[in-house]
């Protein structure tokens, strides 16, 4: 029975994403968002029970790739793809410009899982991370009623930033600890003192102003933080010391 348990968290993670396609498509973003956060977090526990139970299997490992596709590719295309189709106007057909993040999120998936550098870290930018940062914006901006032409585009451009990053080989860290040492986790702890730190600015940011719809922007803040602190840290570990 036990051997089932983890393949059967693997596929609440899949129909959690499939929740999150049907509301992309109806354009209810945030409950769109909700249901990638709740695949997110079955795609937490379906590895650690895996650890925890002492159980594997090659068709885990197949069935994890497809459920993080629907969850982290498939439905988070599909919120930006509704948000500008419905936007854009008479350029609406632009909104099929994004449709390739599905492709890149598959192609980083295959790439995880044959790569193995990517144990204690990433090369490229993760599916759940890009995920939740296309998520969180476009349940913010729905909320905001903010859909300026000029921000449009720029997301289209930017979906096609998010491919490149998708399959990348930036190497970028995982908050897995070995040990609570500073000097094993230094970039672990910069970031999640500065993600600590824009989760209370942001709760301020939303008290002085009365609204809680800045809540909605909080995951795509926190990405673009994770990738500010990455790409510094791989730059520096690049420099040639003097």
């Amino acid at each position: 029975m036990k051997k089932h348990i983890p393949n059967l968290i693997t596929s609440c993670n899949l129909l959690s994403g499939a929740v999150a396609v049907l509301f992309a498509c109806r354009g209810e973003y945030p409950m769109a968002l909700l249901f990638i956060l709740i695949g997110a977090v079955f795609d937490f526990f379906d590895g650690m029970s895996a650890r925890v139970l002492h159980v594997s299997n090659p068709r885990g490992k197949e069935l994890d790739s497809l459920a993080d596709d629907i969850t982290f590719g498939l439905a988070p295309t599909l919120m930006l793809f509704t948000f500008v189709y419905q936007c854009l106007g008479e350029l609406h057909n632009l909104a099929f410009c994004v449709l390739p993040m599905a492709a890149f999120s598959a192609l980083r998936l295959a790439k995880f899982n044959l790569d193995e550098r990517q144990t204690d870290s990433f090369r490229g930018l993760a599916t759940p991370a890009n995920a939740l940062f296309w998520a969180s914006l476009i349940s913010w901006l729905s909320v905001e009623g903010l859909a300026m032409p000029w921000l449009l585009y720029t997301m289209v451009v930017g979906s096609w930033l998010s491919c490149y990053l998708l399959v990348c080989d930036l190497p970028l860290f995982s908050l897995k600890f070995h040990d609570l040492s500073w000097q094993h986790n230094c970039v672990r702890y910069v970031f999640l003192i500065g993600a600590v730190l824009l989760v209370l600015l942001t709760v301020v940011w939303c008290a002085v102003r009365g609204s809680r719809s800045g809540i909605y922007a909080l995951g795509a803040i926190i990405i673009v933080w994770y990738v500010g602190v990455g790409v510094t840290a791989a730059l520096a570990e690049q420099r040639p010391l003097r």
